[in-house]
């Protein structure tokens, strides 16, 4: 038998390198436990990878009418996925993912599914991003030019010194809206009202707020990327007072405020 082998090989493995079932399916597809070979089967994979495979929308019109129909109707692709295998239950031909669908809408090189059709997705945007994408070294958000907190001064990454904030913006009830300033030292608090949450009422009110402080005492200010601050330049501009900003879904890098 298979198992008892795998058991043991998955046992005496470092770390974590999948289930036995995943495994036992390799050994399985490639001879067995007594022939299977990992050169071969390494190879076998290669080649496998480099066949060429027809798009599955472009070699089926039929099921490629279907999806362009369920479209126009403002279907998601996820509803257009689940339905087909509710409508066709025996027909696997007529089977597609959400993903091919939204693929064959964002890279028009396939030429499948007219690109006029991205109007009817709920969000049309003109970019598909994959589900595990990162937006690391990228603006996001909008800010441009954006600072990132890995290039700020050792003094302030040590909280030698005083002079150096965090901030955020706080969301109340019945659209009110009031930003902090956290001073890294010290922990001193200062809480700024917003009358609106767009940045030119946040970037006037923390204008406002930090020339009512000596200037020593302001030198820099650590955001996260809130859309709140997308015009940094002019308040960089108009208090000389730098502004970083934390790594996309890192705010814990101004964790005192």
């Amino acid at each position: 038998m298979v198992w008892p082998r795998v058991n043991r090989f998955v046992q005496l493995l470092p770390g974590s390198v999948g289930s036995r079932s995943t495994i036992s399916r390799e050994i399985g597809r490639h001879g067995g436990h007594l022939k299977y070979r990992a050169v071969r089967a390494d190879d076998r994979a290669w080649r496998n990878a480099k066949r060429p495979k027809t798009f599955v929308l472009a070699g089926n019109l039929c099921l490629q009418q279907v999806v362009a129909s369920k479209l126009k109707e403002d279907w998601s692709p996820v509803q257009i996925a689940h339905w087909l295998v509710l409508e066709y239950p025996d027909n696997k031909t007529m089977r597609v993912s959400h993903e091919t669908i939204y693929r064959s809408l964002f890279l028009q090189a396939r030429g499948v599914l007219k690109k006029e059709l991205i109007t009817h997705l709920c969000r049309a945007r003109t970019m598909r991003n994959p589900r595990n994408a990162t937006h690391q070294g990228e603006g996001r958000g909008g800010i441009i030019d954006a600072v990132s907190t890995r290039d700020r001064l050792a003094e302030i990454e040590d909280r030698a010194i005083p002079g150096h904030w965090e901030g955020d913006l706080i969301y109340g009830s019945n659209s009110t809206y009031i930003a902090t300033l956290v001073e890294r030292h010290s922990r001193f608090v200062k809480l700024v009202k917003v009358e609106r949450k767009d940045t030119d009422s946040v970037v006037a009110a923390l204008i406002r707020e930090v020339h009512r402080l000596p200037g020593q005492l302001v030198t820099s200010l650590t955001r996260d990327r809130g859309m709140e601050l997308v015009n940094h330049k002019t308040f960089t501009m108009e208090t000389d007072v730098k502004v970083y900003f934390c790594g996309p879904r890192s705010p814990c890098q101004r964790g005192s405020n």
